[in-house]
Protein backbone atom coordinates (compact mmCIF):
# COMPACT_ATOMS: atom_id res chain seq x y z
CA UNK A 1 0.00 0.00 0.00
CA UNK A 2 1.38 3.40 -0.91
CA UNK A 3 1.05 6.39 0.45
CA UNK A 4 2.21 10.30 -0.30
CA UNK A 5 4.86 10.35 2.42
CA UNK A 6 8.51 8.40 2.52
CA UNK A 7 7.22 5.09 4.38
CA UNK A 8 11.30 5.04 5.43
CA UNK A 9 11.23 8.26 7.15
CA UNK A 10 8.47 6.86 9.41
CA UNK A 11 9.69 2.84 9.57
CA UNK A 12 13.21 2.56 9.99
CA UNK A 13 13.13 -1.11 10.38
CA UNK A 14 11.71 -3.75 8.42
CA UNK A 15 9.03 -4.62 10.94
CA UNK A 16 8.43 -2.35 13.52
CA UNK A 17 6.18 -3.04 16.80
CA UNK A 18 3.90 -0.49 17.51
CA UNK A 19 1.98 0.32 20.80
CA UNK A 20 -0.63 2.93 22.54
CA UNK A 21 2.84 5.25 21.94
CA UNK A 22 2.32 5.03 18.29
CA UNK A 23 6.04 5.46 18.01
CA UNK A 24 8.09 3.34 15.61
CA UNK A 25 11.79 4.39 16.50
CA UNK A 26 13.68 7.40 17.67
CA UNK A 27 13.15 8.98 14.92
CA UNK A 28 9.41 9.69 15.39
CA UNK A 29 10.11 10.81 19.31
CA UNK A 30 8.96 14.10 19.36
CA UNK A 31 7.58 14.69 15.78
CA UNK A 32 3.75 15.13 15.59
CA UNK A 33 4.17 14.99 11.64
CA UNK A 34 5.86 11.49 11.77
CA UNK A 35 3.04 10.41 14.32
CA UNK A 36 0.48 12.05 12.29
CA UNK A 37 1.46 10.19 9.36
CA UNK A 38 1.90 7.10 11.61
CA UNK A 39 -1.93 7.54 12.39
CA UNK A 40 -2.48 7.80 8.89
CA UNK A 41 -1.20 4.69 7.34
CA UNK A 42 -2.95 2.51 11.03
CA UNK A 43 -6.30 3.70 10.27
CA UNK A 44 -5.88 3.10 5.94
CA UNK A 45 -4.62 -0.48 7.03
CA UNK A 46 -7.37 -1.09 9.06
CA UNK A 47 -9.67 0.15 6.01
CA UNK A 48 -8.41 -2.08 4.04
CA UNK A 49 -8.59 -4.95 6.39
CA UNK A 50 -12.19 -4.69 7.17
CA UNK A 51 -13.13 -4.37 3.75
CA UNK A 52 -10.96 -7.80 2.60
CA UNK A 53 -12.80 -9.74 5.50
CA UNK A 54 -16.43 -7.78 4.80
CA UNK A 55 -16.62 -6.11 8.28
CA UNK A 56 -19.29 -3.78 8.68
CA UNK A 57 -16.66 -1.34 10.20
CA UNK A 58 -12.65 -1.43 10.97
CA UNK A 59 -11.42 -3.27 14.36
CA UNK A 60 -8.22 -1.70 13.69
CA UNK A 61 -7.12 2.22 14.10
CA UNK A 62 -5.07 4.89 15.64
CA UNK A 63 -7.63 5.97 17.86
CA UNK A 64 -8.23 1.62 19.15
CA UNK A 65 -4.65 1.34 19.36
CA UNK A 66 -4.17 4.69 22.03
CA UNK A 67 -6.72 3.45 24.10
CA UNK A 68 -6.32 -0.03 24.20
CA UNK A 69 -3.23 -2.33 24.92
CA UNK A 70 -2.27 -4.04 21.93
CA UNK A 71 0.42 -4.22 19.71
CA UNK A 72 1.05 -3.86 16.07
CA UNK A 73 3.51 -5.21 13.68
CA UNK A 74 3.47 -3.40 10.65
CA UNK A 75 5.89 -4.77 7.69
CA UNK A 76 7.12 -2.68 4.75
CA UNK A 77 9.31 -2.92 1.72
CA UNK A 78 11.32 -0.31 1.58
CA UNK A 79 12.39 -0.61 -2.41
CA UNK A 80 9.11 -0.33 -4.05
CA UNK A 81 8.00 2.99 -4.99
CA UNK A 82 10.99 4.61 -6.38
CA UNK A 83 12.37 4.43 -2.70
CA UNK A 84 9.65 5.66 -0.42
CA UNK A 85 8.85 2.67 0.35
CA UNK A 86 5.35 1.06 0.71
CA UNK A 87 3.46 -0.89 3.32
CA UNK A 88 2.50 -4.36 2.88
CA UNK A 89 0.24 -5.18 5.86
CA UNK A 90 0.31 -5.53 9.55
CA UNK A 91 -0.74 -7.87 12.64
CA UNK A 92 -2.35 -7.03 15.74
CA UNK A 93 -2.15 -9.38 18.84
CA UNK A 94 -3.54 -8.19 22.49
CA UNK A 95 -3.85 -10.23 25.52
CA UNK A 96 -7.76 -11.08 26.15
CA UNK A 97 -9.33 -12.82 29.48
CA UNK A 98 -11.95 -15.65 27.61
CA UNK A 99 -13.94 -18.51 28.69
CA UNK A 100 -13.30 -21.08 26.68
CA UNK A 101 -14.70 -24.47 26.59
CA UNK A 102 -12.11 -27.56 26.58
CA UNK A 103 -12.59 -30.60 24.76
CA UNK A 104 -14.94 -32.38 28.23
CA UNK A 105 -16.56 -29.13 27.59
CA UNK A 106 -15.50 -27.82 30.88
CA UNK A 107 -15.64 -24.28 31.28
CA UNK A 108 -12.27 -22.55 31.43
CA UNK A 109 -10.99 -19.37 32.09
CA UNK A 110 -7.64 -18.28 30.39
CA UNK A 111 -5.68 -15.16 29.23
CA UNK A 112 -4.12 -16.08 26.13
CA UNK A 113 -2.18 -13.79 23.47
CA UNK A 114 -4.98 -13.48 20.58
CA UNK A 115 -4.37 -12.72 16.80
CA UNK A 116 -7.31 -9.99 16.36
CA UNK A 117 -6.33 -8.28 13.18
CA UNK A 118 -4.08 -9.93 10.28
CA UNK A 119 -3.98 -8.15 6.81
CA UNK A 120 -1.31 -8.34 3.95
CA UNK A 121 -2.44 -6.17 0.60
CA UNK A 122 -4.03 -7.92 -1.84
CA UNK A 123 -1.22 -7.57 -4.57
CA UNK A 124 1.43 -8.33 -2.24
CA UNK A 125 0.07 -11.95 -1.40
CA UNK A 126 1.62 -15.34 -2.30
CA UNK A 127 4.84 -13.65 -1.82
CA UNK A 128 6.17 -15.25 1.81
CA UNK A 129 5.33 -12.00 3.29
CA UNK A 130 2.60 -13.11 5.85
CA UNK A 131 4.62 -16.05 7.10
CA UNK A 132 7.49 -13.92 7.05
CA UNK A 133 5.21 -11.10 9.29
CA UNK A 134 3.81 -14.07 11.30
CA UNK A 135 7.20 -15.84 12.20
CA UNK A 136 8.87 -12.14 13.51
CA UNK A 137 5.90 -12.10 15.81
CA UNK A 138 5.95 -15.32 17.52
CA UNK A 139 9.88 -15.17 18.46
CA UNK A 140 9.10 -11.77 19.36
CA UNK A 141 6.43 -12.99 21.85
CA UNK A 142 8.60 -16.48 22.35
CA UNK A 143 5.26 -18.55 22.00
CA UNK A 144 4.04 -21.49 19.62
CA UNK A 145 0.62 -20.71 17.04
CA UNK A 146 -0.72 -23.37 18.87
CA UNK A 147 -0.98 -21.12 22.63
CA UNK A 148 -2.68 -18.59 21.01
CA UNK A 149 -6.67 -17.65 20.55
CA UNK A 150 -7.66 -16.20 17.26
CA UNK A 151 -10.59 -14.00 16.95
CA UNK A 152 -13.32 -14.69 13.96
CA UNK A 153 -10.30 -15.74 11.50
CA UNK A 154 -11.20 -15.90 7.72
CA UNK A 155 -11.21 -18.68 5.69
CA UNK A 156 -8.06 -17.75 4.31
CA UNK A 157 -6.00 -17.38 7.51
CA UNK A 158 -7.59 -20.95 8.64
CA UNK A 159 -5.94 -21.94 5.77
CA UNK A 160 -2.53 -20.06 6.26
CA UNK A 161 -2.71 -22.04 9.63
CA UNK A 162 -3.14 -25.52 8.30
CA UNK A 163 -0.94 -25.06 5.77
CA UNK A 164 2.26 -23.62 8.15
CA UNK A 165 1.68 -24.84 11.35
CA UNK A 166 -0.36 -27.80 11.18
CA UNK A 167 -3.39 -26.05 13.08
CA UNK A 168 -6.70 -27.91 11.96
CA UNK A 169 -8.58 -29.32 14.57
CA UNK A 170 -10.17 -26.45 16.27
CA UNK A 171 -12.27 -26.79 19.89
CA UNK A 172 -15.37 -25.45 19.39
CA UNK A 173 -16.33 -22.48 21.48
CA UNK A 174 -19.45 -20.44 21.99
CA UNK A 175 -17.99 -17.03 21.40
CA UNK A 176 -15.73 -15.67 18.24
CA UNK A 177 -12.49 -17.08 19.19
CA UNK A 178 -10.93 -20.36 17.64
CA UNK A 179 -8.65 -22.15 19.83
CA UNK A 180 -6.72 -25.68 18.49
CA UNK A 181 -6.21 -28.56 19.89
CA UNK A 182 -3.09 -28.54 22.18
CA UNK A 183 -4.02 -25.48 23.83
CA UNK A 184 -5.45 -26.84 26.86
CA UNK A 185 -3.11 -29.30 26.95
CA UNK A 186 0.53 -27.81 26.69
CA UNK A 187 -0.25 -24.93 28.82
CA UNK A 188 0.45 -24.60 32.30
CA UNK A 189 -2.14 -25.08 34.97
CA UNK A 190 -1.74 -21.39 36.58
CA UNK A 191 -2.91 -20.24 33.28
CA UNK A 192 -5.93 -21.77 32.98
CA UNK A 193 -8.31 -21.75 35.77
CA UNK A 194 -11.75 -23.70 35.80
CA UNK A 195 -14.46 -21.71 36.53
CA UNK A 196 -16.68 -22.50 39.15
CA UNK A 197 -20.47 -23.27 38.80
CA UNK A 198 -22.80 -21.12 39.82
CA UNK A 199 -24.74 -20.98 42.89
CA UNK A 200 -28.28 -21.34 43.06
CA UNK A 201 -29.48 -18.82 45.16
CA UNK A 202 -30.80 -19.86 49.10
CA UNK A 203 -33.76 -18.91 50.63
CA UNK A 204 -33.19 -15.58 53.00
CA UNK A 205 -32.26 -16.66 56.23
CA UNK A 206 -35.12 -16.30 59.42
CA UNK A 207 -32.61 -13.44 61.06
CA UNK A 208 -32.79 -11.62 57.85
CA UNK A 209 -36.68 -11.37 57.55
CA UNK A 210 -36.41 -10.19 61.35
CA UNK A 211 -33.69 -7.44 60.81
CA UNK A 212 -36.01 -6.23 57.40
CA UNK A 213 -38.86 -6.19 60.24
CA UNK A 214 -37.47 -3.97 62.58
CA UNK A 215 -35.75 -1.62 60.19
CA UNK A 216 -39.14 -1.31 58.41
CA UNK A 217 -41.13 -0.52 61.84
CA UNK A 218 -37.71 1.60 62.82
CA UNK A 219 -39.20 3.83 60.34
CA UNK A 220 -42.81 3.78 60.71
CA UNK A 221 -42.04 4.58 64.62
CA UNK A 222 -43.39 7.71 65.92
CA UNK A 223 -42.39 8.99 69.33
CA UNK A 224 -44.73 8.61 72.13
CA UNK A 225 -47.82 9.57 73.40
CA UNK A 226 -48.64 9.77 69.55
CA UNK A 227 -47.63 6.20 68.89
CA UNK A 228 -50.36 3.69 68.35
CA UNK A 229 -50.71 1.48 71.84
CA UNK A 230 -50.97 -1.55 70.09
CA UNK A 231 -48.60 -1.16 67.01
CA UNK A 232 -46.27 -4.12 65.54
CA UNK A 233 -43.17 -4.40 68.11
CA UNK A 234 -39.89 -5.30 67.29
CA UNK A 235 -38.19 -8.42 68.49
CA UNK A 236 -34.77 -6.82 70.14
CA UNK A 237 -33.69 -8.91 72.82
CA UNK A 238 -34.14 -6.93 77.10
CA UNK A 239 -30.20 -6.29 76.56
CA UNK A 240 -30.76 -3.29 74.24
CA UNK A 241 -33.85 -1.88 76.28
CA UNK A 242 -33.04 0.75 79.28
CA UNK A 243 -33.85 -0.95 82.68
CA UNK A 244 -37.31 -0.15 84.20
CA UNK A 245 -37.99 1.14 87.97
CA UNK A 246 -37.94 -0.65 90.17
CA UNK A 247 -41.66 0.27 91.18
CA UNK A 248 -42.64 -1.91 87.79
CA UNK A 249 -45.21 -3.86 88.10
CA UNK A 250 -44.30 -7.45 87.72
CA UNK A 251 -46.35 -8.02 84.81
CA UNK A 252 -44.62 -5.35 82.71
CA UNK A 253 -41.73 -6.54 83.66
CA UNK A 254 -42.60 -9.69 82.43
CA UNK A 255 -42.69 -9.05 79.17
CA UNK A 256 -39.18 -8.44 79.26
CA UNK A 257 -37.17 -11.55 77.52
CA UNK A 258 -33.60 -12.63 77.37
CA UNK A 259 -31.75 -12.91 74.07
CA UNK A 260 -31.92 -16.48 73.76
CA UNK A 261 -36.00 -16.83 74.39
CA UNK A 262 -36.11 -13.95 71.94
CA UNK A 263 -34.64 -15.57 68.99
CA UNK A 264 -36.50 -18.80 69.81
CA UNK A 265 -39.71 -17.57 70.52
CA UNK A 266 -42.69 -17.31 67.80
CA UNK A 267 -43.59 -13.87 66.26
CA UNK A 268 -47.27 -13.91 68.86
CA UNK A 269 -44.12 -13.45 71.72
CA UNK A 270 -42.16 -10.93 70.52
CA UNK A 271 -41.14 -8.35 73.17
CA UNK A 272 -41.88 -4.31 73.30
CA UNK A 273 -39.34 -2.08 71.42
CA UNK A 274 -37.28 -0.03 73.19
CA UNK A 275 -38.74 3.30 72.44
CA UNK A 276 -42.05 2.25 73.74
CA UNK A 277 -40.44 0.49 76.95
CA UNK A 278 -38.96 3.95 77.91
CA UNK A 279 -41.78 5.92 77.30
CA UNK A 280 -43.97 3.24 79.26
CA UNK A 281 -41.14 3.51 82.08
CA UNK A 282 -40.96 7.27 82.18
CA UNK A 283 -45.09 6.94 82.50
CA UNK A 284 -45.04 4.30 85.12
CA UNK A 285 -42.29 6.54 87.21
CA UNK A 286 -44.64 9.62 86.33
CA UNK A 287 -47.41 7.43 88.14
CA UNK A 288 -45.43 6.25 91.35
CA UNK A 289 -44.08 9.38 91.92
CA UNK A 290 -47.29 11.22 92.63
CA UNK A 291 -48.81 8.25 94.53
CA UNK A 292 -46.02 8.93 96.74
CA UNK A 293 -46.09 12.57 97.12
CA UNK A 294 -43.72 13.36 94.91
CA UNK A 295 -44.66 16.15 92.93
Amino acid sequence: MEFPFNINHLFSERISVLDEVLVAGRKSVGRPDHQANIATVIDELGKASAKAQQLPASITSASKMQSQKHQLYLLKDGERNGGRGVLVGFLKVGYKKLFLLDQQGVHIEAEPLCVLDFYIAESLQRHGYGLELFDFMLQHKNLEPVMMAYDRPSPKFQSFLSKHYCLTQSVPQVNNFVVFEGFFLNRAAAQLRKVPLKKTDGEIKPYSLLEREAVRQEQRALPWPFAPPHSPQLLVSSQFSHPQSTASSPSKAATRSDPASALGSSREQSPQSPLIERCRARRTNSLNGSQLGFH
